[in-house]
């Protein structure tokens, strides 16, 4: 996938970041993703106007939040036409994928944002979790609760984890949905470099090196998170199975409804 992927999926919005159409990518069994019905996004305060106008004519169902309370209360979500907001919290306590768009850090916070962390969080996210449980029980009932975007923070930690699981229930294969995942770098790449240049004002250049090279999403931060499904379930079939009762006919349904 390249920057033309990007430019066909994020949505023509002025007040947010990384607010992206999940449709078009293909499954195994040689389907597509259908277009208008599943999103993902990073916060949605900064939603203009315009943007609200331009989002409720796809007559969004549900506006799931993956955010903290302080954060969605710092931030709220908008209402987007008739869309029912939920916000069900990934993470129980402050971590770093909780203050990613934070432009005010100093250097002690912005030193905590390494690979070690990363790789431990994201092996974390997936299992157990009442965030993505309740996600998936929306998508349970794809004619009442789509289409839905789901977001956290910056759209790419949280919000990419959800994605993988989303669109490998949907038989996406996970070298595909991680090529999706990695995407959030290129839309993103304005705030990251944003980022790199305030931080290097504090950090040395072996510093710098060391954060430019751990802020960004890694391929192997998705990995983590997908080791850890087969690590637990042994595989995925498994896993969405035993932590979300999706059931062979319940998956067959998710899909008839959302690939084309």
């Amino acid at each position: 996938m390249t920057t033309e992927r990007v430019k066909e999926c994020l949505l023509p919005l002025n007040g947010v970041h990384n607010f992206r159409d999940m449709g078009g990518l293909k499954t195994s069994d040689g389907r597509k993703v259908k277009r208008g019905i599943l999103f993902r996004a990073a916060e949605l305060t900064g939603l203009t106007e315009e943007d609200k106008k331009y989002l409720e004519s796809i007559d969004f169902k549900c506006v799931f939040d993956y955010r903290r309370r302080g954060e969605a209360e710092r931030k709220p979500d908008p209402v987007i036409g008739k869309a029912v907001n939920e916000r069900v919290s990934v993470m129980e306590e402050d971590n770093i994928t909780t203050y990613i768009f934070k432009e005010d850090g100093d250097k002690e916070y912005y030193s905590q944002f390494t690979a070690e962390r990363f790789l431990r969080i994201y092996g974390e996210m997936p299992i157990q979790n009442q965030s993505y449980k309740r996600l998936m029980e929306r998508l349970k009932n794809p004619e009442e609760n789509l289409p839905l975007v789901h977001h956290c923070t910056g759209g790419r930690d949280r919000t990419g984890v959800g994605a993988m699981i989303i669109l490998m229930t949907l038989g996406v294969p996970y070298e595909t949905a991680l090529e999706d995942y990695l995407l959030s770098n290129i839309a993103l790449e304005d705030y990251h470099n944003r980022i790199f240049d305030k931080t290097s004002a504090f950090f040395t250049k072996e510093e710098l090196d060391a954060f430019k090279n751990s802020f960004p999403l890694r391929e192997d931060y998705l990995h983590s998170a997908f080791d850890a499904i087969n690590t637990t379930y042994g595989d995925f079939d498994t896993y969405i199975q035993k932590e979300f009762g999706i059931t062979k006919e319940i998956r067959k349904n998710i899909q008839d409804y959302c690939l084309e």
